[in-house]
């Protein structure tokens, strides 16, 4: 018999923690959050999400042993913003039993229900830089790091048979460094939109002036993405949190910025990543010293890069300004000798990015669909 468990314990914070590495025993293309980072996701004292919204977790158990888990949110802040009344989940995982996932959903819609929302979406976590979506394809593929979302491909199944239906899906383009060179020209058209508009390009050279620009980068998230679907104002505190995690996960040279010239105004930015998968499955969700070392080492050695975060400023993206972020993108890639590149998580919605990059031969290779569900 199924049961549902409201997480609050200590012991059952790390079953929710630890299920999926069960799940994902065998699954050579899962890589797993560090339980550190899940701790303080749980944590209404350290994660400044809590400061305007609010969170349960839940656990499915068929007898002693847990088959199934779910996070659910109400993000007030989104819901404010965009004037509506929705719940989000985050975090699902569960054994391929239709049971399981029906409970894990009933728990979802009475916990949103019993606080006045009327619609379910998901997945959809705790921070704007959470990855989306249920994984529908590209399943042969290693998830990138925890800045996606990697699942089996009954959780979408499931999913759709108790009447969940898509709200928006997320691609993941990929291309080999070799295949990604761009034309002369527009290089050329980059230096005449720099000089046009007195914008620079900095590119970062150490940790410290991570967190000093990542501040501004988060000021500048909060004027740069407010049409996208996913977007709500950030708060000084979750900008705070974001630098500070910004400041030990990216290489200051893979950060660029598009800022005005005589200022630190932020007009762009791309932020990439170095692939360090393999060392994050190693770890197996520890910061053991050792582990700490072969990342540090990985960060050295990746021959894939993960660009995650691109934007220009409303301002400029109707004036060529993406020609800047699409020359130090192949900048990036090339710098550092990677072979591969992904762009990762690009909305459906953002059909001009889109164009450009089938046009400059990256194509999509993951896609992630977020579901609705309407009970009200």
């Amino acid at each position: 018999m199924l049961r549902v468990v409201r997480v609050e314990s200590k012991a059952q914070k790390m079953s929710f923690i630890k299920f999926p590495f069960r799940l994902y025993e065998k699954c050579r293309n899962w890589v797993p959050w560090f339980t550190g980072d899940m701790l303080t996701y749980m944590d209404r004292n350290k994660h400044p999400f809590y400061e305007h919204s609010d969170a349960d977790f839940f656990i499915v158990k068929e007898g002693s042993e847990v088959v199934g888990r779910i996070a659910v949110l109400e993000n007030r802040r989104f819901n404010e913003y965009h004037g509506v009344r929705q719940a989000s989940f985050y975090f699902l995982d569960a054994v391929n039993d239709r049971r399981v996932f029906e409970k894990l959903m009933e728990v979802a819609v009475d916990w949103a229900g019993r606080r006045g929302l009327d619609t379910l979406v998901g997945p959809k976590g705790l921070g704007a830089f959470d990855g989306y979506g249920i994984l529908v394809e590209g399943f042969e593929y290693r998830q990138m790091m925890t800045m996606m979302n990697y699942n089996y491909a009954y959780y979408g199944e499931h999913l759709e048979t108790l009447g969940f239906e898509k709200e928006v899906d997320f691609l993941s383009f990929h291309v080999k460094a070799e295949e990604f060179q761009l034309p002369w020209t527009l290089y050329r058209l980059a230096e005449r939109i720099k000089e046009r508009f007195h914008l620079r390009v900095v590119s970062l050279k150490s940790r410290r002036e991570v967190h000093y620009w990542a501040l501004r980068l988060g000021h500048s998230y909060n004027e740069t993405f407010t049409e996208n679907w996913e977007f709500y104002p950030l708060t000084d505190r979750e900008i705070e949190f974001l630098a500070d995690n910004l400041k030990w996960v990216v290489v200051p040279e893979l950060m660029k910025l598009i800022v005005h010239e005589g200022s630190d105004e932020v007009m762009g930015f791309l932020l990439g990543f170095p692939d360090i998968s393999p060392a994050l499955q190693r770890a197996g969700g520890h910061l053991y010293p050792w582990n700490v070392v072969d990342m540090l080492w990985s960060l050295r050695r990746a021959r894939t890069i993960s660009l995650n975060g691109a934007g220009v400023h409303p301002r400029y993206q109707k004036r060529g300004a993406n020609v800047l972020l699409y020359t130090e993108m192949e900048k990036t890639v090339r710098r550092r000798k990677f072979l591969n590149a992904e762009l990762t998580q690009v909305a459906e919605t953002a059909t001009d990015m889109q164009k450009d990059l089938r046009r400059l031969g990256v194509l999509p290779y993951k896609r992630h669909r977020v579901y609705r569900y309407t009970f009200a």
